[in-house]
């Protein structure tokens, strides 16, 4: 595991948009895992900045998002289809973009489905994450043991209080959300975690030092052999 070190959330995101445009550049059919929530928009504006002035182009590449509310309709701001779209799809030229489907009939057959995909694909040769304050990555929230595939989560009451501010009231966040799995995540070839902010410094705390522990789902991390972990001064406050 790499840690980077940044004075402030800016440059953290552009250190992780300057990872994809690497990984875009030396493979320009990259697979990619794409992360939602406040810690990307830094790195996909860059993404999307480069792009317009012609120095990156995404036309080969295809992405998986990690996760999706349950129960969301995909046109709802703040379901994770539309926040992609917002946030970084409508300013690039993806391929194919792919967010599981939390309005499926069948969930579990779309957790199943969603895992084949990507395993057609060719996997995922670089994923983004963000770490919640309970250690969670992805919606793999803590737990007594870790899920290898995509899944149906019980969103934690931390979870949901963090996500309140997207939406008009408590009452408004969904319960559930279908995620990719702890073995989804650690199949990827490459792993970029990025954190900012001083709520989010025990989680890093306990995810670098601490037991690897499903109660902290990011800590299997440490037995991935490629992961870069960029960091604001907050956010490594107690390292």
């Amino acid at each position: 595991m790499q840690i980077h070190v940044y004075e402030n959330a800016q440059q953290v995101g552009q250190a992780a948009a300057m990872l994809f445009a690497a990984q875009v550049i030396r493979k320009p059919d990259s697979v990619l895992g794409l992360a939602t929530g406040s810690s990307p928009i830094g790195c996909y504006q860059q993404l999307i900045s480069w792009h317009q002035d012609g120095a990156l182009d995404f036309s080969q590449c295809v992405s998986y998002n990690l996760d999706e509310y349950v129960g969301l309709p995909e046109e709802h701001e703040c379901s994770y289809h539309a926040f992609m779209q917002e946030q970084l799809f409508n300013g690039i030229n993806m391929k194919e973009t792919h967010v599981p489907n939390g309005n499926a009939a069948d969930l579990q057959a779309e957790c199943l489905r969603y895992d084949a995909a990507i395993q057609a694909a060719g996997g995922i040769d670089m994923q983004l994450l963000g770490i919640g304050r309970n250690g969670h990555i992805g919606f793999n929230e803590p737990s007594d043991h870790f899920v290898y595939g995509t899944q149906i989560v019980e969103l934690t009451e931390s979870t949901i209080q963090a996500n309140r501010r997207f939406f008009e009231s408590e009452n408004d966040v969904p319960r559930k959300a279908i995620s990719l799995g702890i073995g989804g995540i650690m199949n990827a070839k490459e792993v970029v975690l990025i954190a900012m902010g001083a709520d989010k410094a025990q989680a890093i705390h306990d995810t670098v030092y601490g037991d690897v522990n499903p109660q902290v789902q990011a800590s299997i991390l440490r037995t991935h052999p490629h992961v870069t972990m960029l960091l604001d001064k907050a956010a490594a406050s107690l390292l």
